[in-house]
């Protein structure tokens, strides 16, 4: 028996009553998030919009039950819920607040698709009606900036004008007659959604009155997916809330660079301007002090086995490149060895002069088969991170009996 679906012409129908014509137990499903029995409902007619054409399904009611979940089973939806009906004739009520957000979305994307299309020649291959964004799949070049505001302002010129939403029936041959935006190759009567002078499409979905119901459509951001672009966009309450949001961050930044919200892009350029310069300058500072410990490393270590220089030391890390910057400098010395490690990171860095003629990357790898610890390099220069940072007096000294044995 098939479902008569009430939200074919009345979107705004929130409660209703019907009767149960099949009901059965369904086992958990942990994919779904469902962990104990669930029952699957059919109803001779319903309310209730099954996940279909990129908008998700409804959530509410039937009696005590929550409906978690509701699919298009072709004739039939089926109803997703939490517990046994008790009676054949049951009171629904749907979730209103989820419904009419899912309508602002959606004829939001009819008209937002309708301007890509008519203004800049872009049609919309896909729709996905997120929880937090929606997004469109536009076919062809990357919109401009210039497109996707001229797109949102057109749009949003037709939601101010509040046009009437009208659902329409006919065929597929109908509807191409008048002029629809995506011709669909199906047969029968099929339901279109038509927007008063700006957009044709045949559409299962929930959608306003009028286009003033929207309320305003806000694109969000523009990227590329495959060979499609992808549009981020929100409209209605979520618009609302979006444009709330980033007023607030922008405040938050502007005090945070103490300035006016309108001086915040360029306090943020000047603020990146200081930052490198004193990133150069720390840097600088940076090689001048590895230089002079690296000499006076050098001019305390006295040659070893083959005239070779061993300098070793766990350093409280100022930076994480200081290690590579020290290491680098002492490995300039002819017959000079660098063992350094970070005392709190656990970081190792074995670094040499060609002319010492030892292997870092073996004797790295030689102390992690001792002490656990990750890394590799070169034969002059390896690094690597010990598992437990308090071993790193313990690898250093490893690390010297190998060099020295060797």
């Amino acid at each position: 028996m098939a479902t008569r679906r009430l939200y074919y012409d009345d979107a705004y129908q929130m409660e209703f009553t019907a009767r149960v014509v099949h009901c059965e137990v369904l086992p958990p499903d942990l994919s779904a998030g469902i962990t104990g029995n669930v029952w699957s409902l059919i109803l001779d007619r319903t309310a209730f919009y099954p996940t279909s054409g990129g908008q998700p399904h409804d959530l509410g009611k039937i009696e005590e039950a929550n409906v978690l979940e509701v699919r298009d089973g072709g004739d039939e939806i089926i109803h997703i819920v939490d517990r046994r009906a008790s009676d054949p004739d049951v009171k629904c009520c749907v979730n209103w607040p989820r419904r009419f957000d899912h309508m602002q979305q959606h004829t939001g994307q009819h008209v937002l698709s309708a301007m890509f299309q008519e203004r800049f020649g872009l049609p919309t291959v896909s729709f996905h009606l997120g929880a937090e964004v929606c997004t469109i799949d536009l076919q062809g070049p990357e919109p401009s900036e210039e497109f996707l505001e001229g797109a949102e302002r057109a749009a949003n010129q037709i939601i101010f004008e509040d046009r009437g939403v009208h659902v329409r029936y006919g065929t597929a041959e109908q509807f191409a007659r008048l002029g629809v935006r995506k011709v669909v190759q199906r047969e029968g009567i099929l339901r279109a959604i038509e927007i008063e002078s700006a957009d044709l499409q045949p559409c299962g979905g929930t959608h306003v009155k009028s286009t003033g119901q929207i309320g305003m459509i806000l694109v969000r951001n523009c990227s590329k997916m495959r060979q499609d672009w992808r549009v981020e966009f929100v409209c209605g309450g979520r618009a609302e809330r979006a444009a709330r949001h980033d007023f607030q961050l922008l405040g938050q930044v502007a005090e945070k660079l103490s300035c006016a919200t309108a001086d915040v892009v360029s306090a943020a350029v000047r603020a990146l301007t200081e930052r490198d310069v004193h990133f150069k300058n720390y840097r600088a500072l940076l090689e001048r002090l590895a230089e002079a410990e690296a000499a006076l490393a050098l001019r305390s270590a006295s040659p070893g086995l083959e005239g070779v220089r061993l300098f070793q030391r766990a350093l409280d890390e100022m930076s994480p490149e200081y290690l590579g910057l020290l290491a680098t400098e002492i490995a300039k010395a002819e017959k000079s060895v660098a063992l350094l490690a970070g005392k709190k990171s656990g970081q190792m860095l074995f670094a040499q002069h060609p002319s010492s003629a030892k292997d870092m990357n073996a004797l790295l790898k030689q102390v992690f088969e001792k002490i656990a610890g990750k890394g590799g390099g070169t034969r002059d220069f390896a690094r690597g991170k010990l598992a437990d940072a308090s071993q790193v007096e313990n690898a250093l000294a490893l690390a010297r009996e190998k060099l020295s044995g060797a």
